[in-house]
């Protein structure tokens, strides 16, 4: 009996053996992730069923959900998140071998798909993205593109002339919401938390203004960037940076709240309260959390978003860019260096 190693795949005459990698989270994290708190498993994938298929891994997004989602997923779990990978078997009439696959699978170098309906999507075949990159489907025309474009636009409803703020502007949502403002005519301040990331988001990503809000002081210049006042603010960070912005809202103004990665790290059983509460009173504010799968059921409005958004990138009216880190060993590197914000545009690792 002959056998090949090619790809971590035996081949033999009879039965084709897959070692797979994956990594599991033992722990709720404690602050700051630590190493320890995950584990590198190594297995045997199980053969195929009717139905299902197997697929090699080549990009792995990392987001900021993994963090905020951990206190509240059962411990052990397998490491969630999206990616793009290549089907290596397939027992699938729909999904042959060699398409490309969108997946919800996660840290994994290898996995079996056995049911089409994930957690926030279903298993789709990577869409035709006309000589784009294969990663933006993990970025802007992925969940992070359908999260700007739905939760600026239906949320803050911007106006031509009104005044838009977006902090963590040059993350992978925030860097895809300024420019979406600017195409809807909007002047647009940008924060981020360092030099080089606010020359990329004046220079090339053409925001009005961009603040370092690590070395600025955040109210004068903030001041000085909107005399008149905030219309709109798109809320990727939360704390003091938000409530520096609240304060310079103007009345009946429009808060889209996406995340709020300054308390990831924080006990996350407890609440504090702050002046902001106030401040939306006597403002009238509108503020709305929301979590995008909002925009997928009953109806799933991802193509209309990914299409504008193909649009746009295609005409020239939105720049991306990938922070890419290589090699599957260096997954959870890249996650700590995107909660440090060490990333400019969409955080991925290319696994192969």
């Amino acid at each position: 009996m002959c056998a090949a190693y090619v790809y971590g795949i035996i081949f033999t005459e009879r039965v084709i053996m897959v070692k797979a990698r994956k990594y599991v989270v033992k722990r709720h994290f404690q602050g700051v992730p630590k190493k320890d708190d995950f584990e590198l498993v190594e297995y045997e994938l199980p053969q195929l069923k009717p139905g299902h298929f197997s697929v090699k891994t080549e990009w792995i997004s990392i987001d900021p959900y993994f963090r905020a989602y951990n206190y509240g997923t059962p411990t052990p779990y397998d490491q969630f998140g999206y990616q793009v990978g290549t089907i290596t078997q397939s027992k699938h009439r729909d999904f042959p071998v060699g398409c490309r696959v969108v997946t919800h699978k996660g840290w994994c170098d290898y996995s079996v798909v056995t049911n089409l309906k994930e957690t926030y999507s279903n298993v789709q075949i990577l869409p035709d993205l006309h000589g784009l990159p294969v990663e933006l489907v993990l970025g802007a025309l992925g969940m992070s593109g359908v999260t700007a474009y739905f939760g600026f636009l239906e949320i803050c409803k911007p106006k031509a002339g009104d005044t838009v703020v977006v902090s963590g502007a040059a993350g992978a949502v925030g860097s895809i919401v300024g420019q979406i403002a600017k195409i809807k005519g909007c002047r647009v301040i940008g924060f981020a938390g360092s030099d080089d990331k606010v020359q990329w988001l004046e220079k090339e990503l053409g925001f009005d203004k961009a603040i370092n809000y690590k070395t600025a002081d955040v109210s004068k210049a903030l001041k000085d960037a909107a005399p008149k006042g905030v219309d709109c603010y798109f809320d990727n960070v939360g704390g003091e940076l938000t409530a520096a912005i609240y304060s310079q809202m103007n009345l009946y103004g429009r808060v889209s709240l996406c995340g709020c990665i300054s308390s990831y790290n924080e006990d996350p059983t407890t609440y504090k309260t702050t002046s902001l509460l106030p401040l939306i009173l006597f403002k009238q504010l509108k503020v709305e959390g929301f979590l995008v799968p909002r925009w997928l059921e009953p109806e799933n409005r991802m193509p209309e978003a990914i299409a504008a958004l193909a649009q746009w990138i295609k005409q020239g009216k939105i720049k991306t860019r990938s922070h890419v880190t290589e090699g599957f060993d260096k997954l959870y590197d890249a996650f700590v260096g995107m909660l440090a914000g060490e990333n400019t545009g969409k955080a991925v690792v290319k696994v192969s």
